[in-house]
């Protein structure tokens, strides 16, 4: 399966116990190094994926589950939803943020009481989770209030068209009239039946407005998933008669890297050594710009050590020198050195046409493209038509759920190529370092493709993290023959997902 020969085998194989799993990626990057991984996922479409893909599944929200039900687990990873956090510093972002940091220190507080006990550690922990189903409850209850004004306002917005029309106004000026209604502007209007409904229409804006403010102080209810890796581990380690993971590995976006320091504060309290990092994927061999924030724990033994990167970071060649920027967070993108920490010189980046020609010689039936240019579907600088670019000798940016809206032109024109200019599930999946092979199911695969943990980034923490003792010649050795193993990668047998209760037979639930 691999050019590399003599590569060290796993030194242990791990029962890892994925939360929030997602269509697969760190599951496919464990198996790759030899351990065993059963994921939580309540997505249907990322569930028919990974069955297809032969990953073990159990199907459901992961707070119906609890640590116990898996007293076999040894290792627990995980990326918590982080829709809520990905703003945060500004308005409903930074309230989620201080909101679970604020709840991690309850947590920590009574794991630090002088009288701890499981007891009260249970009870704070469900007093938590009260609060967050009330508040959850209430979210629901106005949402509701809100879909109900908007669907007045609906009826009162055609109202106005209709009154506008039977006053002879051409549809232009309809048109400008109802764009200045909908941006709230004062209108000078002498028609009585007229001017009752745009009053009507803002009252029922304003009634809106409230609601939304109301459901950013109430926070979104998946705020609080970001809190169940944490409940798991001092479940594990606090809970009469639990062992403790011997690992925990969680990523997601930069955004929830303080959650994760904080996160790192009540691990080490556990007896943990903890690492965060800020992981740049094209550094670490994905032929994509990403950034993922990654929390790294080890019980006791040596200290966790960064994840050496084994590629350069990419630059773009328009890319303003660091005497010329103003963001020291981007500048950083762009301090390049050219060898790793060990000594040994780093690969260059792995663009787009280097990965997706390496897939065809797997899969001959990807197409062979000339030169192209990737046309995002977001827009850049704030303008929605300045769509970003990025051209097939360059590392793809960041693949997101709308991968399929993306436009493949020639390079250096806007002319679309024929037949192939969308990536297909599968290019997208290679862009993300699924192996070419991998049998994308269900629906939104799209959405699937961009949520996931890209599976070679996962090689590098999983291994980094499970096999300390490895280093120099035998560590590089073994995540190239891993490397190779996830290119090579090919699905077996489908199996069944598991539900909830279905625990006879299972290994990590020894029933």
């Amino acid at each position: 399966m691999s050019p590399i020969e003599n590569a060290p085998p796993s030194p242990a194989r791990y029962r890892i116990l994925d939360l929030f799993a997602g269509p697969g990626g760190l599951d496919v990057a464990a198996d790759v190094l030899g351990h065993q991984v059963t994921g939580i996922e309540w997505d249907d479409n990322a569930c028919a994926t990974r069955a297809a893909a032969g990953m073990d599944t159990f199907k459901g929200d992961v707070r119906t589950y609890r640590a116990a039900f898996f007293p076999h687990a040894q290792v627990l990873t995980g990326g918590p939803p982080c829709q809520t956090f990905t703003v945060a510093g500004h308005g409903a972002g930074r309230r989620a943020l201080d909101q679970v940091v604020g709840y991690i220190h309850r947590l920590h507080d009574v794991l630090r009481a002088k009288d701890e006990d499981w007891k009260a550690i249970f009870r704070t922990w469900r007093a938590i989770s009260e609060e967050l189903r009330r508040k959850a409850v209430r979210a629901e209850e106005i949402r509701e209030e809100k879909r109900g004004f908007e669907a007045r306002r609906g009826a009162t917005r055609k109202a106005v068209r209709k009154c506008l029309g039977e006053h002879g106004s051409s549809p232009d000026k309809i048109k400008s009239f109802l764009k200045t209604l909908d941006a709230a502007r004062e209108l000078d209007v002498e028609d009585a039946e007229l001017k009752r409904l745009v009053e009507e229409f803002g009252a029922l804006s304003a009634e809106i407005e409230a609601r939304k403010v109301k459901l950013e102080e109430l926070g979104d209810e998946r705020t609080g998933l970001v809190l169940q890796p944490l409940w798991w581990v001092i479940e594990r380690s606090r809970r009469p008669g639990s062992e403790p993971y011997e690992a925990v590995v969680l990523e997601q976006v930069p955004a929830v890297m303080p959650v994760w320091e904080e996160y790192a504060e009540v691990l080490t309290t556990l007896g943990y050594r903890t690492r965060t990092q800020l992981m740049l994927t094209e550094a670490f061999g994905v032929p994509q710009t990403r950034k993922r924030a990654v929390l790294m724990a080890r019980l006791g033994g040596p200290e966790v050590r960064e994840v050496a990167e084994t590629h350069e970071r990419y630059r773009p060649r328009n890319a303003p020198t660091e005497s010329s920027a103003t963001d020291r967070t981007d500048t950083l993108l762009w301090d390049v050195e050219d060898e790793s920490r060990d000594g040994t010189p780093k690969s260059a980046w792995i663009s787009m046409e280097t990965a997706l020609k390496k897939a065809r010689s797997i899969a001959p039936d990807l197409p062979d493209r000339p030169a192209f240019t990737v046309v995002s579907n977001y827009g850049t600088g704030g303008d929605p038509g300045a769509r970003g670019k990025r051209d097939h000798d360059a590392p793809s940016s960041t693949i997101t759920g709308k991968v399929s809206r993306n436009r493949l032109v020639h390079q250096g024109t806007d002319k679309a190529l024929p037949q192939f200019d969308r990536f297909s599930f599968a290019e997208a999946g290679v862009l993300q370092t699924f192996p070419v092979s991998y049998p994308w199911s269900g629906g939104d695969r799209p959405q699937q493709i961009g949520n996931a943990v890209p599976p070679r980034l996962a090689v590098h923490v999983l291994r980094q993290v499970l096999e300390p003792e490895l280093r120099g010649e035998e560590a590089r050795a073994r995540l190239e023959q891993a490397v190779a193993d996830l290119e090579a990668w090919k699905p077996g047998e489908p199996v069944e997902v598991r539900k909830h209760g279905q625990w006879t037979g299972h290994p990590l639930t020894g029933r």
